[in-house]
């Protein structure tokens, strides 16, 4: 188990060798747990996190059954989606963390397709 995590976050850190956020573009990163899934857009140039969704919270997690599902994804890509919006982000940067661009991690990213992010 170990050796896979560790694997991840080698995949992670080569990716994160070629893209950087920016204030007018942050990088939207993905972090999966078992029990939950988290989205932060992120400016790397001044170290702050602009934004942030997780199954965690009750206005995203509350009405779901599992946290941890393709719906459950989806209701936190519609919601980092939203909160970019309303800090007047459009174009993102999408980091899948050292995950595979399949399941929960597509499933986040084509909901903050849908709700107006462009990456």
């Amino acid at each position: 188990m170990a050796a896979k995590a560790e694997a991840r976050r080698d995949r992670h850190s080569r990716l994160r060798k070629k893209i950087s956020g920016t204030q007018e573009r942050p990088r939207l990163y993905v972090r999966r747990s078992l029990h939950h899934l988290y989205a932060l857009l992120v400016d790397d140039t001044r170290g702050h996190t602009l934004a942030a969704v997780s199954t965690v919270e009750k206005s995203v997690g509350g009405e779901l059954g599992s946290k941890t599902n393709l719906d459950a994804a989806k209701a936190v890509g519609s919601a980092i989606a939203a909160k970019a919006k309303a800090a007047g982000i459009s174009l993102v940067v999408f980091d899948r963390g050292g995950y595979k661009y399949h399941g929960r991690v597509r499933a986040l990213a084509d909901a903050a397709r849908e709700a107006g992010l462009e990456f």
